[in-house]
């Protein structure tokens, strides 16, 4: 088997058993296809590549200045491709089994204050070319705060969940898991108003003989919904009327923001990790420099010491 249809056979295999994302399987694509590019350079392939072949590859991308999050990234899909590869019986041992990452990177999330999500959604307001498109802007924006879904999840919400005045929300996210997420009176307002105009653009669209779209928010390119870059531009464009450093802005900040200020106000982990939908509680604790900071002011304006020092 060639080289090219490996990583082919590996990526059908991994979105078939693992239901993968379209994103996780591009990823692994691109990392695997480096790396497949790097042995040939070496006069290797992915059937020679040893141990020691893969830590001169990590080495190589350490000396590029590629970030540790990037270096960890590739050797997870290198890992996976070899496990894959030995189940199959392509390979009689996985090189890549006892290779050590480089670890990640901790770095606290970037977000955006209460203030800033505010002047977001006011912006969102007045947003876009139509009175319909601010009418969808201000539903995303709020519904993206109110829930913390990723960008992806929003985009291709179909229509029928939206429908009812619905207090939790059933989203599809990564792997194809799905999960309940409560939505706040503001959110459920700014649905139903953009489902009352969209509406009635389905009833316009209907005498014209176009059927209506099954998604919440829909697109006529071929995915049938907004594009997440197409969203990511839309953020940027609110961004610059709300008077806020566009570079600050993205919708996984947005993200970010639901669980910083959630946990702020007296949420728990777990909770968080539930409507972010994490796998593992460990991805939530980044946000723990917020509880950190809580309980640190508990501490100074509460402990009967800390009232005798003042």
């Amino acid at each position: 088997m060639n080289q090219g249809r490996e990583i082919s056979a590996f990526l059908e295999a991994h979105a078939a058993e693992q239901n993968a994302s379209e994103n996780t399987l591009l990823g692994y694509g691109r990392d695997l296809l480096d790396f497949d590019s790097w042995l040939q350079d070496q006069g290797r392939s992915l059937q020679t590549a040893s141990r020691a072949t893969i830590e001169s590859y990590l080495i190589s991308l350490s000396d590029q200045g590629l970030s540790k999050s990037t270096r960890a990234r590739r050797l997870s899909a290198i890992r996976t491709f070899y496990r894959f590869a030995y189940d199959e019986g392509w390979r009689g041992d996985d090189p890549a089994i006892m290779i050590k990452g480089p670890g990640r990177a901790k770095h606290l999330p970037k977000t955006l204050s209460e203030e800033e999500v505010d002047r977001l959604l006011l912006a969102a307001q007045s947003s876009g070319r139509s009175p319909a498109d601010s009418t969808r802007n201000m539903c995303m924006v709020e519904l993206l705060y109110a829930t913390g879904m990723r960008v992806t999840e929003l985009v291709s919400l179909p229509i029928s969940a939206a429908r009812g005045n619905p207090e939790m929300l059933l989203v599809r996210g990564k792997g194809g898991k799905e999960r309940m997420v409560p939505l706040s009176a503001q959110g459920r307002e700014a649905l139903a108003n953009w489902l009352e105009t969209r509406d009635n653009m389905d009833e316009a669209a209907r005498k014209k003989g176009i059927p209506p779209s099954k998604f919440l928010f829909p697109s006529r390119g071929k995915l049938g919904h907004m594009t997440r870059h197409r969203f990511y531009g839309l953020i940027k464009e609110i961004s610059v009327l709300a008077g806020i450093d566009p570079d600050k802005v993205t919708p996984h900040r947005l993200r970010h923001a639901f669980a910083t200020h959630l946990l702020a106000g007296g949420a728990d982990l777990i909770s968080i990790q539930t409507m972010l939908g994490h796998a593992d509680v460990s991805t939530t604790e980044i946000y723990t420099h917020v509880l950190e900071e809580r309980l640190r002011q508990l501490v100074l304006n509460h402990h009967p010491l800390a009232k005798e020092l003042d």
